[in-house]
């Protein structure tokens, strides 16, 4: 059984977050330049054996596109371009932001560490496949 691999992507930072090999837990697992996400993903399904992308999509409280949510689209079939035998699911990333922020307070992280976009990119994407482990489970 492979990974899943969760991108909450950005047009500036992309947060990754990844499964244990059992697919149970979402772990935070890197922050890269968006530039580089393709390289990144490419050198970690080389080490990997990855079953499945989840790319958190933007949308509106009402449900709405975002001005993000058409640079997501265009990563995502990139993605699908880049990596055909890897299945790419999308799933509303509405409030994954907040939830990030709330999960290092409740988690004790100093308002330091809380600022640093990179490391609320990360929690978002674990937010986001935390979601998508639940989902599959109804």
């Amino acid at each position: 059984m492979g990974r899943i691999l969760a991108i909450d992507y950005g047009n500036k930072r992309v947060g990754l977050a990844t499964t244990d090999a059992l697919q149970l837990i979402a772990s935070p697992l890197e922050t890269v330049h968006a530039q580089d996400v393709l390289s990144y993903l490419k050198a970690y399904t080389a080490r990997e054996t990855v079953d499945a992308f989840v790319v958190g999509m933007p949308r509106r409280l009402t449900g709405e596109a975002t001005d993000a949510t058409p640079h997501v689209i265009g990563f995502v079939r990139k993605l699908q371009k880049e990596f055909p035998a890897i299945a790419v699911h999308t799933v509303d990333e509405r409030f994954t932001s907040s939830m990030a922020k709330r999960a290092m307070i409740d988690g004790g992280l100093k308002k330091k560490d809380r600022q640093d976009k990179g490391t609320v990119d990360r929690v978002s994407a674990a937010i986001i496949l935390q979601s998508y482990l639940e989902s599959r489970l109804i």
